[in-house]
């Protein structure tokens, strides 16, 4: 199993988006110590999935950076990602770990402790833990649960939390002294003037 980097970039697909420019200068500043989540819209087809998820994989592969599917595990086997990320409304954890087999890396979303150890009694291997803070990405999300909503799932469980929801460079600190493992971004990067910089003021945060 890959190791896992600190820094998750989740791709933002929405209109006006250009997810493979933000990966590649993403993966020019972070190499290996980037993990790519390949997100589509709920309205795009599995071969529009397809296409964009093997054209990260092919991105990923020569920095050595994990390469994640969110949601679709079919289309994350399909082009030999490193394995998926489930949300609380898409295949059961155990149900994920026997589509993606015992080596891949598989997250779960959780928000709360009791969630959280179920996630990882079922097999995941990291966790996604928010939103720690509001977030116009995504619609639907509860209300944000911030540092202290990741400290309580740090104490847990034992295996790495990953910070979501409204993360920026401002707050990688405070989540960290939560005890976050790291971070996961859409916003922070997909908005960004210069996502290299961006993505450089993230990992300075993170391992400051």
């Amino acid at each position: 199993m890959p190791s896992l980097g600190r820094l998750h970039l989740v791709t933002d697909t929405r209109p006006g988006r250009d997810p493979l420019a933000v990966v590649r200068a993403a993966l020019g500043v972070a190499g290996p110590d980037l993990v790519v989540q390949v997100r589509v819209e709920d309205a795009a087809t599995d071969r529009e999935a397809y296409d964009l998820a093997g054209r990260i994989v092919a991105l990923c592969a020569p920095y050595r950076a994990t390469c994640l599917v969110n949601d679709r595990l079919h289309v994350a086997l399909a082009v030999r990602a490193d394995g998926g990320h489930v949300g609380a409304d898409d295949l059961p954890v155990d149900a994920a770990r026997r589509v993606l087999g015992p080596d891949a890396v598989l997250g779960a979303t959780a928000r709360e402790p009791v969630a959280a150890r179920a996630a990882v009694d079922a097999g995941a291997g990291y966790l996604g833990v928010g939103p720690c803070h509001h977030t116009s990405t995504k619609d639907g999300l509860p209300d944000p649960i911030g540092p202290a909503g990741i400290r309580a799932v740090v104490d847990a469980v034992d295996v790495p939390v990953i910070a979501i929801g409204g993360v920026t460079a401002a707050t990688v600190p405070a989540l960290r002294a939560a005890g976050a493992y790291g971070v996961a971004v859409v916003g922070a990067l997909s908005t960004a003037a210069d996502p290299a910089r961006a993505t450089a003021e993230l990992l300075r945060e993170l391992t400051c």
